[in-house]
């Protein structure tokens, strides 16, 4: 069982087996509650952020506010939430590589396995290789046919440093042989502008609305998607594992996170509250509806999963370390 389809049965286990029956741990604050987007506007995080706080806000009975820290692949946002108060009233929403990966590869401001708690795993998000308007090929093997014969002349742009989409990127170039140079953005809404403007060749995104929009008005060639099977809406296009490259079929996996330090009773309650939210139909429809698959589970659970992915990243980043720095 490769590493994604061990996270899927995983938070699949969690959401039936593993939500404890919270006795009296119902968490209501006196004041609102900050929910930090580590990643810029506009993006998917973004959007599934701003329903999650919709939603847990009437849970909590206080407002939850969304508001953004982005920069360096989530590790900024990810420093903040280590300084905050642990009293269960600021929140990140992210991706677990600021946690699992951006810590292997260079410094941060904080201890990953210490700093920062898990509260709930949200979802897992397809990671998507799409060819941009700059550059016109039918499938993966013409791209790395082209890398290999012109290194350096494509371009490959990711959401960030130490990112899902930058470590596939490194995992198809270790494995092919190919050089492609890596383009880092701080979120997904500004390299979507620049992709559908042809400002680089290729680029790694996760599955939402816009990006499935773009494929289907032919701005955006899908060419490999990470994923434990080939998604629904997209049925034509292969895994990575598919196309022979298995190490480099991620998704990203989002979750809320709070400052270590915070009372094991408060953990509990927004534990609760939040997965009251991703087990409503409504929830469920939203992520599926764009190939997204929800991802409920015990706290115990989430926190097991990223010290198992930290752990598999060690031995990839000692692989690839050259080519990150």
């Amino acid at each position: 069982m490769n590493l994604q389809a061990k996270r899927r049965a995983w938070l699949l286990l969690g959401a039936s087996a593993c939500l404890p029956a919270f006795a009296g741990a119902a968490f209501k604050p006196a004041r609102p509650v900050r929910l930090v987007v580590v990643y810029p506007p506009g993006g998917v995080s973004d959007t599934i952020a701003r329903y999650i706080a919709d939603r847990l806000g009437e849970q909590l009975g206080v407002p939850v506010l969304v508001e953004h820290r982005a920069g360096d692949g989530g590790s900024i946002g990810m420093a903040m939430l280590a300084r905050a108060v642990p009293d269960g009233l600021t929140l990140v929403f992210s991706a677990i590589t600021p946690l699992t990966v951006r810590p292997l590869v260079g410094e941060v401001n904080y201890d990953p396995l210490r700093d920062v708690l898990p509260v709930a795993g949200v979802m897992h998000t397809p990671l998507l290789l799409v060819a941009t308007p700059a550059l016109d090929v039918a499938s993966l093997a013409d791209v790395l046919a082209i890398a290999r014969a012109q290194p350096g002349r494509l371009r490959w742009a990711s959401s960030g440093f130490a990112t899902t989409g930058h470590m596939v990127m490194e995992q198809v170039c270790l494995a092919s042989g190919a050089r492609i140079v890596h383009i880092p953005y701080k979120g997904g809404s500004q390299q979507l502008t620049d992709a559908v403007g042809g400002q680089f060749e290729l680029l790694s995104t996760n599955v939402g609305d816009i990006q499935l929009r773009y494929i289907k008005t032919g701005h955006f060639k899908p060419l490999a998607v990470g994923a434990p099977q080939r998604l629904p809406g997209l049925p034509q296009v292969p895994t990575f594992a598919e196309l022979g490259f298995p190490l480099a079929n991620l998704s990203s996996l989002f979750g809320i996170f709070a400052p270590s330090g915070t009372p094991e009773s408060v953990l509990d309650g927004l534990n609760m509250a939040i997965n009251a939210v991703l087990r409503t139909d409504d929830f469920k429809q939203r992520l599926l509806a764009t190939d997204n698959i929800p991802a409920t589970a015990s706290r115990q659970a989430f926190a097991a999963l990223i010290a198992h992915d930290f752990a598999a990243n060690q031995q990839l980043v000692r692989t690839t370390k050259i080519r990150l720095q």
